[in-house]
């Protein structure tokens, strides 16, 4: 770019690295592929992004880059001009690849296409068009969504989730202050613009890795499989959890395949370390509970303040520890004076999440609130049956310790034969 750059376009390059700009810079023509013009016609952007995400998401994109103006983005005019040209690109690109909450909720708002400042619909396709993103690139990460929960549903959910954080001062419409607000509190707005700007229009910057949005599914056999997780949903719990997206998922017992067996469900929760726990009763409800450490059969409370319980249908939310008290999880069998199955929160018989030990049944009891992580019932009704029940291990595995022993003795045997005295 040159001196006739305007001041806006010279100080968004400035937040680039030099071997960075090269790549902002030439954006401009990569997208243009040769075309005509001093503009970027919505035809060659389809032609980048189209075959990644879906067309709603390109013609989102579109009107983000048309609502740039000198000086900010002026989501009202969202539109208005033939096409974006190449200030307005580097402004885009700029603003999403590295801007601040202030800069990107106007370009939110024009993406929104003015719906009252509220970005449900937007949401909704941005999510699809990471999902699709995510697929294309190869990132699912050993996941596999033909065999996994409707993809469809849980980006509504995860959409209404995400906008259930907005705090507009008008509850029938949200400003730009609101949406400001919002984009800075809620970090997945950024995050998955920046996925469908550097993935779709192929701006990588060096140095930067593209972030993990899933975590990656170990020693799970898909052959005879069909998990209640969808992607959506996991793009969402995934990161709530202390290691956030690093540590591998594997299916340790699911009713699908290891039948309806409290006792062999106990054993899966003890012998993984931290895992999910995840239940659909027969109503459709589906929630469960994080468990941050290794369950233990006795009849104590154990567990610590990292555990959390989460529903996913009807409404996708997680309940972290209130700090009322500390009963995050109970296990316990075979015992004639204490409660026999599974229970997060609560009390005794007043469980937040309860399992029975005959299995099939449970409670979530939880009015008005669960005192233990502050739920509310979780199930469809207060005494539900259970439909289905899958416990994830979710944790980074050492090192078995035969391997390290092995790496001892060859470093010992190195350097025995690098020590003359020993040879």
């Amino acid at each position: 770019m040159g001196n006739s750059d305007s001041v806006m376009v010279q100080k968004r390059m400035a937040r680039f690295r030099p071997e960075e700009r090269s790549m902002i810079d030439g954006a401009f023509e990569r997208l243009q592929a040769g075309g005509p013009g001093k503009t970027l016609q919505l035809e060659a952007l389809q032609a980048s992004l189209g075959a990644l995400v879906p067309v709603a998401m390109v013609t989102r994109t579109f009107w983000g880059l048309c609502s740039i103006k000198p000086g900010r983005a002026e989501p009202g005019r969202a539109g208005a001009a033939p096409g974006p040209d190449r200030e307005q690109l580097t402004v885009f690109l700029a603003d999403v690849l590295r801007g601040t909450a202030e800069e990107r909720a106007p370009l939110v708002m024009a993406m929104s296409h003015n719906a009252a400042g509220r970005p449900q619909a937007f949401l909704e396709d941005l999510i699809t068009a990471v999902v699709h993103i995510l697929t294309s690139r190869g990132r699912l990460q050993g996941w596999r969504p033909q065999q996994m929960g409707d993809t469809a549903l849980g980006v509504k959910l995860l959409a209404e989730q995400m906008t259930s954080d907005l705090r507009p001062s008008d509850p029938a419409t949200c400003d730009l202050s609101c949406l400001e607000d919002w984009v800075f509190r809620v970090s997945q707005v950024s995050q998955y613009l920046e996925v469908l700007v550097a993935e779709g229009l192929n701006v990588s910057l060096s140095g930067r890795t593209a972030p993990d949005l899933l975590p990656p599914c170990r020693d799970t056999d898909w052959t005879h499989l069909t998990v209640l997780l969808d992607v959506p949903t996991l793009m969402f719990l995934a990161p709530q959890l202390p290691d956030g997206c690093s540590a591998p998922w594997r299916l340790v017992f699911s009713t699908q395949l290891h039948g309806e067996s409290f006792t062999k469900m106990a054993a899966a929760l003890q012998h993984h370390g931290p895992t999910m726990l995840l239940l659909r009763d027969t109503r459709g409800h589906v929630f469960g509970g994080y468990a941050s450490t290794a369950w233990e059969l006795k009849p104590q409370f154990q567990g610590d303040s990292r555990c959390f319980l989460f529903s996913v249908f009807p409404t996708l939310r997680v309940y972290t520890a209130t700090g009322y008290n500390e009963h995050f999880m109970y296990l316990n069998q075979h015992q004639q004076t204490m409660p026999n199955g599974l229970g997060m929160g609560g009390q005794h018989d007043y469980f937040g999440l309860w399992l029975d030990s005959d299995f099939g049944r449970g409670h979530s009891r939880a009015r008005p609130k669960c005192t233990t992580y502050g739920n509310p019932q979780l199930s469809a009704d207060e005494d539900f049956v259970l439909d289905a029940v899958e416990v994830w291990a979710a944790r980074n595995l050492p090192t078995p310790p035969e391997e390290c022993c092995h790496e001892v003795h060859v470093r010992i045997y190195r350097t025995f034969l690098k020590t003359p005295s020993c040879l």
